[in-house]
């Protein structure tokens, strides 16, 4: 053995060949340790044994001192490989403040590793702080993991490399090189698994601060907030703020007849709304609603009934965005008090833009009654089934853009002989009222209250409906 060996490195010295024949080469066995050979040639050395945990402990500590002297310059030479071959990592690298961190993170490795080496157990877990922060910084810069990992190995390759080289220029030992070796690639794997803890961690509470934020948003867009708590809350959350919106209510596949209790999307609904982002979304508890940025753009129907799938829904009026909580309300009153007549056999979401006047006509039901009970009592003393038929012909020929009777029989499938025979017993029934403009606009809206209410009961009952 040289004497730079037993001197000029800093090593324990080995032992002397021994006079006496040599014995036959035993094992140190122990539970959970790599067996190492006693006397097992010239170069054997005393007998070891390495942990697999922590394999740095059995190499000799006097190695750190001859690894720090490398560091300075094997930092320069693993930044500069990495620039090279990960053109990625050559831009931050370039970027003061990045490049910086990386450059530090770098040097902060091969110290901890020395450190290691030295008995210093503590840069275990200081080692796995900082790789743990510079993989949630790489998450947040929203950069892949495969490139650090990929820049991890570079590194572990180039130090391996060095370190071997100096070793075997001091006489470092076979055996002691393999255990270097080992080292290096199991400080690697530690250093890479607390990046990787790191980046999972910063995307999982990115998600949750995400989730966070846009309910907050939602909860101040339908509070009525002002307008630059609404603004702040929309950049907070990532969330442009639209020209016009509207709230969609998503009802029971199945049963229309009451807002969701559950998720309704489902787990592929799911998917679906993750990939839309400019959506908001208010998934759970009895009343589950999406927000729906510009609603009549160009494809905006088909992207949402993409989106929907199968799963009925109302759209609420489109509306500016600081009238939400009024699309919102629209949308619930339609869902609440109009679901046979408009929802049952919907192909697709059905849109209160569509239907304005079932959402004035459902908004306050109360007062339509009442309206109705007033305008339509010259027709309270008549039979159901006649009572249908003048009110049908009534609506018909308000709405009729000549008002005569072949136009309003067209509309009903009559005659026009039966149209006229109606016509003349509504004129005496409602007498001055049918040229009043303030008159006419109050039994419209009240013969359309009462189709909507009479019409939904006998669809509730499964009766038949008469079109006249």
């Amino acid at each position: 053995m040289s004497t730079a060996t037993q001197h000029g490195s800093g090593l324990a010295p080995q032992r002397a060949p021994s006079a006496h024949p040599p014995r036959a080469a035993s094992l140190v066995v122990r539970r959970d340790r790599v067996p190492v050979p006693r006397n097992a040639g010239p170069q054997a050395e005393a007998p070891r044994t390495v942990p697999h945990d922590a394999p740095w402990v059995a190499l000799p500590p006097g190695l750190a001192r001859l690894l720090r002297g490398e560091n300075p310059r094997l930092v320069s030479e693993i930044v500069e490989q990495i620039c090279r071959q990960i053109p990625e990592f050559a831009q931050l690298f370039e970027q003061d403040e990045s490049g910086a961190v990386l450059h530090r993170a770098t040097g902060r490795a091969l110290t901890h590793f020395a450190d290691l080496i030295a008995g210093d157990r503590s840069s275990s877990a200081a080692s796995a702080t900082v790789h743990r922060a510079l993989g949630r910084s790489e998450c947040r810069a929203g950069r892949s993991l495969d490139l650090l990992q990929s820049a991890y190995r570079l590194g572990a390759r180039l130090v391996w490399r060095r370190y071997a080289m100096v070793a075997r220029h001091t006489g470092v030992s076979l055996g002691t090189l393999a255990l270097l070796a080992e080292v290096i690639f199991a400080y690697a794997d530690q250093i890479v698994v607390a990046a990787a803890a790191g980046y999972t961690q910063a995307r999982t509470d990115e998600a949750g601060t995400q989730r966070f934020l846009r309910q907050k948003l939602l909860r101040s867009l339908l509070a009525g907030e002002p307008a630059y708590l609404v603004a702040e809350a929309a950049r907070a959350a990532r969330w442009k703020l639209p020209p016009a919106l509207s709230a969609v209510v998503l009802l029971r596949p199945g049963d229309c007849d009451t807002p969701a209790d559950r998720n309704p999307l489902g787990p592929g609904g799911a998917d679906r709304l993750r990939r839309r982002p400019d959506v908001l979304a208010q998934l759970d508890g009895p009343d589950a609603f999406l927000i729906l940025p510009e609603p009549h753009a160009p494809g905006a129907r088909e992207q949402l009934a993409r989106l929907l799938g199968d799963q009925p829904a109302v759209v609420g009026p489109a509306v500016p965005w600081v009238n939400a909580a009024e699309s919102l309300r629209w949308a619930r009153t339609v869902a609440e008090r109009l679901p046979g007549t408009v929802l049952a056999n919907a192909p697709g979401p059905t849109y209160c833009d569509e239907n304005l006047s079932a959402v004035l006509l459902l908004g306050d039901q109360a007062l339509v009654g009442l309206v109705s009970e007033r305008c339509l009592a010259p027709l309270g003393g008549l039979t159901p089934n006649r009572r249908r038929h003048l009110e049908a012909t009534l609506l018909a020929w308000l709405g009729a853009s000549s008002g005569s009777a072949p136009e309003v029989a067209v509309t009903l499938g009559l005659h026009p002989q039966t149209v006229r025979q109606r016509m003349r017993r509504l004129e005496k029934l409602f007498g001055g009222a049918l040229t009043n403009p303030q008159s006419r606009f109050e039994i419209d809206l009240a013969l359309r209250g009462r189709l909507l209410k009479e019409g939904e009961a006998a669809r509730t009952a499964g009766l038949p409906v008469d079109p006249s």
